[in-house]
Order: C-alpha cells, then sequence, then structure tokens
C-alpha cells in the first residue's frame, strides 16, 4: 500500500531473462501486485520469473502472464492494465522489464495519483539537463520529434517525452479506456495520451533522470518506427478531433484544422505544378504561384488559429 491506495506495477518483458531477476528483486516494498507480462519471449525470462515467483513463498505478490504469441509491447502492457484492474488495484504504474527505470523513482509517479491530483502521471527524461548527453542521440531527436508531434495530436500541450514507458495511471481512468483498442506495439503511450484527453483526464509530467548503460538493450529501430508512428499519431489525431469537437460536444476549431489541412493539400498540388511548368517551360505560372502563396499563408494562419483554440480547450487538464 502506498498512502492507502493499492498499487500494481506492470512489467512488459521481451527476451528480457538477464534483467528480469533484477527488476523484480528491487521492486518497492509498498507494491502490492507486480504483474509479469512475458511477449512471448524465446529466453527464459518466463523460467526467470516463475522461480522468483516461487521464492516469494506461498502468498508471492507476482503475478506471470504469458502471452501465446509476441504482440508487441502495448499489447503486453494492455494485458497487464487488465489484470489489474480486476484486481481493483488503485494506481497501476509500469515499468519496463530491461532494468532501465529505477525503482527509487517509482513513488514520485504514483504519488500524484494516489492523491488525486492527476488521472495519468508520465515520467519527462527530457527535463534534465543532463538529458543529452546521457541519452543516445538518435534516441533523443526521435523521441523529441515524435513528442512534438504527439503535443498536437493528444490536446496535452504541457507534456513532453511521448515515448516514456514509465507511467502511472488511476483504476478510474483504466476502467473507462477501451484497452482493448490500444495501439498494440511502441506507439502504444501516443495512443494513450490521445484517449485520455478525448475523457479528459488529468496528465501530469514528472521529472525523471534517464537510465541508460545497464544492460538494456533497445529493439526500437527509428528509420522504421518513426514513419509508421507520424501515420499513427496523425490517424488518433484526427479520431480525437471527431469524437470530442464533434462527436461529444461540437467546437468550431474542428473546421480551422480541416480548413487547414484542405488548404495544404491544395498548396502541395499546386506546388509540383509550379515544379512541372519550371522543368518543361522554363517559368513558373503566375495563378499557380499567387494560389500556392495564398493556400499556404491561409494553411499556416488556420492551423495556428486550431491549435491555440485547443490549447485553451485542454489548458485545465494540466
Amino acid at each position: 500500500m502506498f498512502e492507502g491506495k493499492s498499487i500494481a506495477v506492470v512489467v512488459p518483458c521481451y527476451n528480457e531473462a538477464e534483467q528480469i531477476g533484477g527488476v523484480l528483486e528491487t521492486m518497492p516494498e509498498y507494491v502490492d501486485c507486480i504483474i509479469v507480462v512475458d511477449d512471448a519471449s524465446p529466453d527464459d525470462t518466463a523460467s526467470v520469473t516463475r522461480r522468483h515467483i516461487d521464492s516469494e513463498g506461498s502468498e508471492p505478490r507476482t503475478v506471470l502472464i504469458v502471452l501465446p504469441k509476441n504482440q508487441g509491447v502495448g499489447a503486453a502492457i494492455s494485458a497487464g492494465y487488465k489484470e489489474a484492474v480486476e484486481r481493483k488495484m488503485d494506481v497501476t504504474a509500469v515499468m519496463a522489464g530491461d532494468g532501465q527505470m529505477d525503482p527509487k523513482q517509482l513513488r514520485l509517479l504514483i504519488a500524484p495519483v494516489a492523491a488525486g491530483q492527476a488521472d495519468y502521471a508520465k515520467a519527462n527524461r527530457l527535463y534534465y539537463r543532463q538529458a543529452w548527453a546521457s541519452t543516445p542521440r538518435t534516441r533523443y531527436l526521435g523521441n523529441a520529434f515524435l513528442s512534438m508531434l504527439t503535443k498536437i495530436a493528444s490536446g496535452y500541450w504541457h507534456i513532453a517525452d511521448s515515448q516514456t514507458g514509465f507511467t502511472a495511471i488511476s483504476l478510474r481512468a483504466l476502467e473507462t479506456i477501451e484497452l482493448d483498442k490500444l495501439y498494440p506495439r511502441y506507439g502504444y503511450p501516443n495512443d494513450m495520451l490521445v484517449r485520455l484527453n478525448v475523457y479528459n483526464f488529468h496528465v501530469m509530467d514528472v521529472p525523471i533522470r534517464p537510465v541508460y548503460g545497464v544492460g538494456e538493450q533497445s529493439k526500437m529501430r527509428l528509420w522504421k518506427v518513426i514513419p509508421t508512428m507520424s501515420c499513427m499519431i496523425f490517424r488518433r489525431f484526427c479520431w480525437r478531433l471527431w469524437r470530442k469537437y464533434v462527436i461529444y460536444d461540437f467546437h468550431p476549431l474542428v473546421l480551422f484544422y480541416a480548413a487547414a489541412m484542405f488548404l495544404a493539400a491544395a498548396g502541395a498540388g499546386l506546388f509540383v505544378r509550379m515544379i512541372y511548368w519550371r522543368i518543361a517551360h522554363g517559368m513558373f505560372p503566375p495563378m499557380s504561384t499567387l494560389s500556392w502563396i495564398f493556400c499556404t499563408i491561409s494553411s499556416m494562419q488556420l492551423g495556428l488559429f486550431a491549435m491555440w483554440f485547443d490549447m485553451e480547450m485542454n489548458k485545465d487538464l494540466k
């Protein structure tokens, strides 16, 4: 228990036989239930976890869930969330099975959720100056780019480090979110933020020092993940606008966003036509050029107005 609240920790794992033992052994005593979800690892992750469960005695606090096939980290976390909901755990945190999340900092995340100050608390590893020096460059830049897109897509303009998996969430939020529909792979935290915003849950960023060099091996390949996730984030952005500002409660900002996207597409088409004329005829067609300038400027203005409206609508969700 932590401040009178039951605490669960979901530990998604894939090929973490070398790290999972240390994660389980260093889990704080106030954690009531540790839910290890093995995402069909071909190594001994499940065996190591079972030995740990046996060592806990007749009333182990660790639960092992083995997925029948590899489904992705998001699906593994969702499976752990469902177990926590069934057990009616007040606060459920997520810690990776690779030892990259410091258990001593867990209380920083669960405290605001346990106190009712936030429905969802997430780590922000980019807060510290040392983050640039301690974080691998490609991971830092990829994270910053996706965080920028997620601000726009989710409506939580105050958050950063959208890709962190070190989080804590309330039982009420878990019972509201459709867990079966969460994105199953690396885009899970971005999708979670979008869904939380649709239901107006409060989200808090918690500064957490990044931990690297503990034997973890990143399975994410940015050149493959970023294009896929960018498309997913755009789809979730459109879904949020439809659900929150059309279905649940109409707001004109959705018209500003729609007009901005239409003019941006028209401007892209005109730009291609201008380039074709420049190559084929050695000149830019005057009308197409003026139309492109109009579409580009108007699209930017409408997009900025829409973002401003969105910020105002969500400023109370900090």
